[in-house]
């Protein structure tokens, strides 16, 4: 057993690094360009990446969540909208372990292994116009949904859709291809060009009763699905370390090979400016401190996932202490280190021609995705008064 597992982490190791390259070489001018990333999105295709968290029984690598946001931090140092789809990938898809049954779970991974799927996302949990009817025997699928992250080019999609009747939360996966379902490729974000996160209209798409996974999302008797939200909560912490790692990669190269010393600064070089080495260091010990607590807080959401419906809330509450504060201090980090690289590189490194700016672009558009102040307060609420978070979308 421990060959083979070993077998299979050198082969999607490999690939991983393959695709890698691959996207590096063309970041720069897709950020330019936005829109869909279809060519780099079949590299992930073809890589069998999108089953990594599958099971071994159902086809697919049986990796863990320690793997999974590993190699979303690696995407991330070179190009944070593949990242991000990557990551939502297998949030939608373990939303089916979380919300379906045994049987949609093991036809939906086994699906997913076998054909290569890719999983986007229609569940933004803010936007309530889309709506739910049951008409004769069937269901139709009738608005509009935002913030659709990686839903364009995707085959299968996670959609949350409201009652018409009961005024619930329905939990859904379809073929995005059906007839009636529509990305209007509307994303026009300055940052995240190509994560698709527009809007996606639906038009009485007929949605069978075996494809919802819920009816109602409560959890009267485990917390175990509410971690849906650390997962999400975590795929952003590792793109906002991996844009910031690697921002701080090419501000090194660049400080190295074109920056020139300051008049005055009695340096030789640039990369031995004091004062530039001095900031090097601070960014390297934040980046450091963030990776840290991204560890623990990747421990504590691995431990909770395999407690599985034994999860207490004690526990889950815990969890998404540790989640909040790598947030914290990673979206602080990311934010300082994309800002101050400029100060590192000097004047002629605002050249649109290196697109340096999109590192700070997409770092400050997904420091938006929901407000550091409310993990403060939570966290200062648990440790000034022992209370647990919330059980939010986003805590």
């Amino acid at each position: 057993m421990m060959n083979i597992a070993k077998k299979i982490n050198s082969t999607y190791i490999e690939k991983t690094k393959i695709l890698i390259a691959a996207f590096d070489q063309t970041a720069v001018e897709r950020d330019k360009r936005g829109g869909t990333a279809k060519k780099e999105r079949d590299l992930i295709r073809e890589s069998g990446l999108l089953a990594l968290i599958i099971p071994t029984e159902f086809g697919g690598y049986g990796e863990n969540w320690k793997t999974i946001f590993r190699i979303t931090r690696e995407f991330a140092r070179v190009d944070g909208s593949i990242a991000h789809i990557f990551g939502y990938h297998f949030l939608c898809l373990v939303s089916t372990q979380l919300f379906g049954s045994q049987r949609q779970k093991e036809f939906l991974y086994k699906e997913t292994a076998e054909k290569n799927l890719f999983w986007g996302n229609a569940y933004n949990p803010h936007d309530g116009r889309l709506m739910i009817k049951q008409a004769d025997e069937a269901w139709l699928l009738q608005g509009e949904k935002s913030f659709c992250s990686g839903a364009t080019d995707s085959d299968r999609l996670l959609i949350s859709a409201k009652n018409v009747e009961s005024n619930q939360t329905v939990l859904a996966v379809i073929p995005t291809g059906r007839k009636g379902v529509a990305a209007k490729g509307d994303w026009d974000g300055f940052g995240q060009r190509q994560t698709d996160s527009g809007t996606v209209r639906f038009q009485d798409v007929q949605l069978k009763e075996t494809e919802i996974l819920k009816h109602h999302l409560q959890y009267p008797d485990s917390v175990f699905p509410t971690i849906r939200t650390h997962i999400a909560q975590m795929i952003l912490v590792h793109v906002l370390l991996g844009m910031a790692e690697g921002a701080l990669e090419e501000a090194k190269h660049y400080t190295k090979h074109s920056s020139r010393a300051w008049p005055t600064s009695d340096a030789a070089e640039a990369a031995h400016d004091p004062y530039t080495v001095r900031q090097y260091g601070d960014l390297y010990v934040q980046l450091n401190a963030s990776a840290a607590l991204a560890e623990k807080a990747v421990d504590a959401l691995q431990a909770a996932w395999e407690k599985e419906w034994s999860l207490t809330e004690q526990e889950r509450g815990e969890c998404s202490i540790a989640i909040a504060t790598a947030k914290v201090m990673t979206a602080r980090t990311a934010l300082e280190v994309t800002n101050r690289i400029f100060d590192v590189m000097g004047a002629k490194s605002v050249s649109a021609k290196y697109r340096f700016d999109r590192y700070w672009r997409n770092i400050r558009t997904l420091t938006l995705h929901d407000p550091i102040e409310y993990k403060l307060r939570d966290i200062g609420d648990f440790v000034l008064n022992d209370q647990l978070p919330e059980i939010t979308p986003y805590s």
